[in-house]
């Protein structure tokens, strides 16, 4: 299955990175402020603290597994969507198969009607976190009334001494029909790219690392806009071979990405080189049988509770330290 090393086995030098989207992660407290109702424990969903705990574990478990083929950890950095607050980030990186990593965060709380937000775990034993900032993305519906939607997250730090930029990204969904929604995604990813200039008059050449549920999969005008020439999208190879993320009425969608600046596929006398993405999706996190079957074990199919992970795969990279650095 994996070919971009010559060998098999954990390496010092590589790392992993991934996002993966947690399907509505609600604590069980109703927020006055926000619709989450249904994720009380007298709400619709009966989220009741027992279900809730139960997510979190099974959701540190995911993560405690990704990348760990070729890194000798869990990813370094994951960003994260559909998170509630920080509160469910702080049970989440103490839970069963977590709290041995030493996982810290970067969160804020975002205008989204639903009070979902994105976040970014990193290990700080080999990330240091140097700044992190929000930005808002206002859009404007026909009638005049503000769409309130996710922040785009950025952060700033040292990975193993190599200086990354990460954009954390949860884009307007296609809810309300794909050509109605479109102007939104594109409004989105001309967001991100004014934030990319603002790093590049920072930092000359920066490696950036943009990361998120998209809502659009590689080949839409919105992320065609985003990548164009100075950016790489490595879910493209794996679209063209039917990989997906996600499903919707039975077709497969690879909205969940994670694309890198092109300095990422130079040969680098330090720092981290970009070798390999893929959809992590194996047998434990799908459905094992029926009509949904290897489709993503859900914690809810409409209203009937399955107990699962999330209606979404994560998606993940593995980047290679030049050796010289580690010498």
């Amino acid at each position: 299955m994996f070919s971009f090393f010559k060998e098999i086995g954990k390496r010092d030098n590589v790392v992993s990175v991934a996002f993966y989207n947690l399907d509505n992660f609600f604590d069980i407290f109703d927020d006055p402020d926000t619709f989450d109702d249904d994720y009380t424990p007298t709400g619709d969903k009966k989220w009741t603290y027992k279900r809730y705990k139960n997510k979190s574990k099974k959701i540190g478990q995911v993560i405690s597994k990704i990348g760990i083929e070729y890194a000798p950890t869990p990813p370094v950095l994951i960003g994260l969507a559909e998170l509630e607050n920080k509160a469910v980030i702080n049970d989440l990186i103490k839970s069963k198969h977590l709290k041995e990593f030493s996982y810290d965060y970067v969160h804020y709380d975002s205008p989204d009607d639903r009070g979902i937000d994105v976040g970014l775990l990193f290990l700080k034993k080999h990330f240091e976190l140097l700044d992190s900032k929000i930005y808002p993305l206002i859009l404007i519906e026909e009638d005049g009334r503000r769409d309130y939607t996710r922040d785009i997250l950025l952060v700033k730090g040292n990975l193993k001494g190599d200086l990354v930029y990460i954009l954390v990204n949860h884009w307007p969904s296609r809810r309300e029909g794909q050509e109605k929604s479109d102007f939104k995604r594109m409004a989105a990813a001309e967001r991100v790219l004014e934030i990319v200039e603002e790093i590049k008059i920072e930092t000359t050449n920066p490696k950036i690392i943009i990361m998120g549920d998209f809502n659009d999969g590689y080949n839409t005008a919105s992320i065609k806009h985003l990548v164009k020439d100075q950016f790489y999208n490595p879910m493209e190879r794996l679209k063209t071979k039917g990989d997906g993320s996600s499903t919707y009425n039975d077709e497969w969608y690879l909205f969940d990405q994670i694309i890198f600046s092109n300095n990422f596929l130079e040969e680098q006398t330090s720092g981290f080189r970009f070798k390999y993405a893929d959809v992590y999706d194996p047998k434990f996190i799908r459905t094992w049988r029926g009509k949904r079957k290897n489709k993503p074990h859900r914690t809810f199919v409409g209203g009937w509770y399955q107990a699962g992970y999330s209606d979404h795969f994560p998606v993940y990279a593995y980047l290679e330290q030049s050796t010289s650095q580690n010498d």
